[in-house]
C-alpha cells in the first residue's frame, strides 16, 4: 500500500534565516527546490499559518507546516518502442546506446514521455543492479534535448566500476556543440561553479559557492555568425555546457532557455539546442581495457549544419596567393590550422595586409 498523504511541522532552525522559503524546504526536507516549489505554489506549505510564495525569505523560529502529498502512482519501468534508440555495444556488464532526442535517461514523477530504460526494455534487454527501480544501470544522463551517447551498466559489477569513474573524472565525455558567435579565446576553459538558478527554478546558472564545474572548448570550424566546438568535460553538472556557454554570451544555437537568438535557430532550422554526446571513453568493468564509442550527428544537427556551412560562398571571398601559401607552411609545420581570416591583424607577406573582414574555413 502506498503512503497517504503527510504532514510535517518543522520550526526553522537558526541556521537558515533569511533562506527563501523554497530553498528551506529543499534543505530541511531533502526536496529538490523545483519540488519544493510545487508544494508551496499548490498552497501545501504554510509559514507561521500563512500560504506564501516560494520566494519569502524565512527567520529562525518560525513554524513550517508542509503537506505532503501521496504519490498517484509509482514511478516505473515501461517497456516501450524508443524510435531512434540504437544500440552501439553491449556485453554481460555495459550497453552503450546512441540516445535521440527527446528521450529522457530514466523515467521520473510528471515526465510521460520515452525513457532509454524503457526503450532498452522494450528491447528485451534484461538490467539488474542495485539503486531504485526506475534508475537501476543509470550512471550518468543526457539531457532530454541532447543526443549522443550514453552507458548503462547491466551488472552490479560494471555499475560500480562506473559510478567510480564517473565520480573521479576519469571517463572520457567528447560533446560538439554549434553555439553563437565566436568565442575568444577560441580555445579556452571554463572553471565556474553552477547551481540552481536564484529566480528561475527550471534553469541553472554560474553562482558564487556553486559546485565546481570545469568545461574545456576548442574551435572546429567558424561561420559568420556561428562557431562549432569539440567540448570535453571535467565535471558533469546539469546543463554544465548550456550553462557555461551562455555565460561566455556564446549559447548553443538553438538553446532557447538560455539566451539563443529564435532568429538563427529559425534560419538554421532547429528546434532544440545543437548539442551532441560525440564520444564516450571509459574502463571497461571487467576487462580493464580504455574502451570508446563514438556518435554521429543526427539528421536535424547535421542539416542545421550544412545550412551554417552555405552562408560562407568562397567564390566571393578575397584571395590572396601568398597568404594561402603562408597558412600551407604552417600546417606543414605542424601547427593547426581552424580558421583563416581576412582582417585588420597583419600576416608576414610581402603583398598588401588583407583589411576586409571575411571568414574562410580552409581545406588545407
Amino acid at each position: 500500500m502506498w503512503p497517504m498523504t503527510e504532514i510535517r511541522s518543522i520550526v526553522v532552525p537558526d541556521g537558515l534565516d533569511g533562506e527563501r522559503l523554497d530553498a528551506a524546504i529543499s534543505r530541511m526536507l531533502g526536496f529538490s527546490r523545483t519540488k519544493a516549489a510545487e508544494l508551496i505554489a499548490a498552497g501545501d506549505v504554510l509559514l507561521d499559518d500563512v500560504v506564501t510564495d516560494k520566494a519569502t525569505k524565512v527567520t529562525a523560529g518560525a513554524l513550517l507546516e508542509v503537506t505532503i502529498p501521496a504519490p498517484a502512482t509509482p514511478v516505473q519501468v515501461i517497456a516501450q518502442s524508443v524510435p531512434g534508440l540504437s544500440v552501439l555495444f553491449e556485453d554481460d556488464d555495459v550497453i552503450v546506446v546512441d540516445k535521440p532526442v527527446g528521450v529522457a535517461a530514466h523515467p521520473s514523477p510528471g515526465w510521460t514521455g520515452a525513457t532509454v530504460i524503457g526503450g532498452l526494455a522494450g528491447l528485451g534487454h534484461r538490467i539488474s543492479t542495485s539503486g531504485a527501480a526506475e534508475r537501476q544501470g543509470v550512471v550518468h544522463r543526457l539531457d532530454v534535448g541532447t543526443t549522443g551517447v550514453m552507458v548503462v551498466a547491466k551488472s552490479e559489477r560494471a555499475y560500480a566500476s562506473l559510478k567510480e569513474q564517473f565520480k573521479t573524472r576519469t571517463v572520457d565525455k567528447i560533446y560538439h556543440a554549434l553555439v553563437q558567435g565566436h568565442p575568444d579565446p577560441s580555445t579556452g576553459t571554463i572553471d565556474a561553479p553552477i547551481d540552481r538558478h536564484p529566480t528561475h527554478d527550471y534553469k541553472w546558472a554560474v553562482v558564487q559557492g556553486g559546485k565546481p564545474s570545469v568545461t574545456h572548448y576548442e574551435t572546429l570550424e567558424a561561420f559568420p555568425h556561428a562557431s562549432r566546438l569539440e567540448i570535453h568535460l571535467e565535471t558533469g553538472r546539469t546543463h554544465q555546457i548550456r550553462v557555461h556557454m551562455s555565460a561566455l554570451r556564446h549559447p548553443c544555437v538553438g538553446d532557447a532557455t538560455y539566451g539563443a537568438d529564435p532568429t538563427l535557430t529559425k534560419k538554421l532550422g532547429l528546434d532544440r539546442q545543437w548539442l551532441h554526446a560525440v564520444e564516450l571513453g571509459f574502463t571497461h568493468p571487467a576487462t580493464g581495457d580504455w574502451v570508446a564509442f563514438a556518435s554521429p550527428y543526427p539528421t536535424d544537427l547535421a542539416q542545421a549544419l550544412e545550412r551554417a556551412r552555405a552562408e560562407i560562398d568562397p567564390a566571393i571571398l578575397p584571395y590572396n596567393q601568398e597568404f594561402l601559401d603562408y597558412l600551407r607552411g604552417e600546417q606543414a609545420a605542424g601547427r593547426k590550422i581552424w580558421l583563416a581570416t581576412a582582417s585588420h591583424r597583419s600576416f608576414p607577406t610581402s603583398g598588401p595586409t588583407l583589411r576586409t573582414f571575411n571568414v574562410v574555413v580552409m581545406p588545407l
